[in-house]
């Protein structure tokens, strides 16, 4: 990339070619109009451009080429109380730290390459089944989330989590993926063997539907098969110490089991979104474990993580 740049900067036309015309050197231009042309590149090849030479530097960096990788909303999303010396500084700014929107019910971030907007919804911006009743989940604080409270799942039967965001506030021309963002306690139980559902889709729409687990150690010992005693309430194994047979794996593969992320949660894929950007209402994903009428307990819920797919 920077030597066909400096191809282009020492001379159109030019050297020994005999145009008639002289060669153009792009280094004459004036920066504005260099920045306007670097405004329709990307963020990586900005930092690329720069160092060509001083002149593509200082087009490279201007307000005016920064200002278009930035979504076109987001003054509207920067607290008054954050202040930024240049575009470019609050450009990588969002792509290292989020920001928390929506009175600390969302945060906001960019994905450094394509700055493409990344959401996560909190605990507190879900719709938790039996979630405000203390006998099956209690909001505690944590220092390692992002938000103010997270949702810790206590005992229940019936798992139902949902989460909605609107389309148009996801960047258009982008497909989504959707993930769960927990943590297991060290009492965890009740996910080793039941599978939930999971699903992401426009709200009111049928979605494509798929089967995951919550349990981490999970794909260790399927891959592995190493046979655990079963624990859980009212489990029979439990108490006689028997040992359960694993059952087989299901077919999506290493997918359907949680990975640890770069700030130590786990998350679980719920489905993806292509949003082209003609379409209107409410994103919805889900979580859900109903059917077989297991006790399970042991959760922490951070939120739900929209972002676009790599």
């Amino acid at each position: 990339m920077k030597s066909e740049v400096s191809e282009m900067g020492s001379g159109v036309g030019g050297g020994g070619g005999g145009n008639k015309y002289g060669s153009l050197n792009l280094t004459d231009l004036p920066q504005d109009c260099i920045a306007t042309v670097f405004s329709f590149t990307s963020p990586r090849d900005a930092c690329r451009l720069s160092l060509v030479s001083t002149t593509f530097k200082s087009a490279s960096e201007s307000d005016a080429v920064w200002e278009s990788f930035l979504p076109s909303d987001h003054q509207a999303s920067i607290p008054s109380s954050l202040s930024f010396s240049s575009k470019k500084e609050l450009y990588l700014s969002l792509c290292e730290n989020h920001i928390l929107i929506d009175g600390g019910r969302k945060s906001l971030q960019l994905e450094r390459v394509s700055g493409k907007k990344v959401y996560m919804l909190s605990a507190r911006d879900l719709f938790i089944v039996w979630g405000d009743t203390p006998t099956y989940w209690r909001w505690i604080s944590l220092p390692e989330s992002r938000f103010e409270e997270v949702a810790e799942l206590i005992n229940v039967c019936w798992l139902e989590i949902r989460g909605k965001i609107a389309i148009s506030m996801l960047s258009p021309m982008t497909r989504y993926k959707a993930c769960l963002v927990f943590k297991a306690t060290a009492g965890a139980y009740g996910f080793d063997f039941q599978p939930a559902e999971v699903s992401v889709s426009i709200a009111g729409a049928e979605g494509c539907k798929r089967t995951v687990y919550l349990d981490a150690a999970r794909g260790l010992r399927q891959r592995y098969q190493i046979v655990p005693r079963r624990i859980g309430l009212f489990s029979r194994s439990r108490f006689l110490g028997l040992q359960a047979p694993v059952p087989p794996a299901p077919a999506g593969g290493d997918d359907q089991y949680p990975k640890t992320r770069g700030d130590g949660w786990l998350e679980i894929e719920l489905g993806e979104f292509f949003n082209d950007g003609s379409i209107d209402g409410e994103l919805e994903m889900s979580v859900m474990e109903v059917d077989g009428g297991h006790w399970k307990g042991g959760l922490i819920v951070q939120g739900i993580e929209i972002r676009p797919c790599l």
